[in-house]
């Protein structure tokens, strides 16, 4: 694939490789990858508790971490209602994943070449008026292992656990989640119930991100992780 400008917003990883906030997401992919000595972990919700906390952000920049990583890598705007990836790539959203969903149109119809090496992105579509029953569909179980036959890591960027129930239908069919926190503005209680939603059905918890944490003025935000 032949490497595009980098007009991306908020990806880090791609336009300052070496800075903090940029080694902290590549913890974070090595943590993820040695969280599961048995199981492959290959398909990852990315959520949160409520909305902008930096999920999006969060989900880019490690999509991106994974593909430097010489890891083919499928980033799946899975947030029906408030979708942000076609922006963040600055792509067309005329068909992706509601298309694929609703037999609108093919795979090879919604996957896009991002303008990062190894990455690729499936955007969320036309907004349609059955997003949780989208996803609960068998549809969506089925494209989902399709893609594990052609992708080496596939991230799915939710809405908000407390908003819909459209992340914890998506929980139940990925290989592990990670919540994205923003610091100081969500209550431990809050963090708490949304992580209640995920264990009812039985998703793997891989860990948190704490986003918006300031260290120096100098650095700015980064992102920490820790398991659960």
């Amino acid at each position: 694939m032949s490497q595009q400008p980098n007009k991306q917003r908020h990806l880090i990883t791609v336009t300052n490789p070496r800075s903090p906030v940029s080694e902290a997401f590549r913890a974070l992919r090595t943590n993820i990858d040695f969280s599961s000595v048995d199981e492959q972990i290959q398909i990852i919700m990315v959520t949160s508790s409520g909305p902008e906390e930096g999920k999006s952000t969060v989900t880019a920049n490690l999509a991106a971490a994974y593909a430097q990583a010489d890891k083919k890598v499928l980033l799946i705007d899975g947030d029906l209602r408030k979708p942000t990836a076609h922006k963040t790539f600055t792509l067309s959203n005329r068909y992706g994943l509601s298309s694929l969903l609703s037999q609108q149109a093919n795979l090879s119809d919604v996957i896009q070449e991002s303008g990062v090496n190894n990455l690729y992105l499936m955007t969320s579509g036309p907004i349609p008026p059955n997003p949780a029953e989208m996803m609960a569909s068998n549809r969506m179980s089925a494209v989902l292992q399709e893609l594990r036959q052609l992708y080496d890591v596939i991230l799915i960027d939710t809405p908000p656990l407390l908003a819909v129930t459209d992340a914890q239908i998506v929980a139940s069919k990925s290989d592990g989640v990670i919540m994205v926190v923003s610091y100081g503005k969500v209550k431990r209680d809050i963090a708490a119930k949304a992580k209640a939603n995920l264990d009812r059905v039985g998703a793997k918890m891989l860990g948190v991100v704490l986003n918006n944490v300031k260290r120096k003025a100098s650095e700015g935000y980064y992102y920490y992780y820790y398991g659960n």
